[in-house]
């Protein structure tokens, strides 16, 4: 099973847990959020499996997990990256979010989440475990899919994505 670091509010280390402990429990974990664009501007969006603990079958950021203890945050952007979406890029650093939510099923994300922007014109190759399907959406587009249908799309993706588009 895999493991998160547990953080304070300043995201200093307290401990270690499991994934799906941390988020029965809704302890406060470093997490990382990936968003891709194209020279187009455009936003590479995966849809999570439906199979996943939560969040199944919505649209989200191009990709998001958390680090294994003793790893650090960007190299583990770099390496989810390339296991979801099947491609590496260039990341930098676009600030960071906390938050908390609880969902239908019991699960609490409660996350210091790292946000990290990157460009790449190819396409991906998914991970089906991971994500069931991809699409390029311009910004514009995007906030009115989203304020039209709130539901089809994560929670966090929903309040970052004004954060990675302040930073592009």
């Amino acid at each position: 099973m895999n493991k998160v670091i547990l953080v304070d509010e300043n995201d200093t280390p307290v401990g270690v847990a499991e994934k799906l402990e941390a988020h029965q429990r809704g302890v406060l974990h470093r997490a990382f959020s990936v968003f891709v664009f194209n020279s187009k501007g455009q936003i590479l969006l995966q849809k999570r499996a439906s199979t996943k603990y939560h969040s199944g079958g919505l649209w989200s950021n191009t990709c998001c997990s958390h680090p294994e203890p003793g790893e650090n945050t960007e190299a583990a952007a770099h390496r989810r990256l390339m296991e979801e979406m099947g491609f590496d890029c260039t990341l930098t650093k676009a600030g960071t979010l906390l938050y908390k939510v609880a969902f239908p099923n019991g699960l609490t994300e409660h996350e210091f989440d790292h946000l990290f922007i990157g460009h790449y014109d190819g396409t991906p190759t998914l991970n089906s475990e991971e994500a069931e399907a991809w699409e390029w959406v311009g910004p514009d587009a995007l906030k009115a899919a989203i304020a039209a249908n709130p539901e089809r799309y994560t929670y966090w993706f929903k309040i970052s994505l004004p954060s990675a588009l302040a930073k592009l």
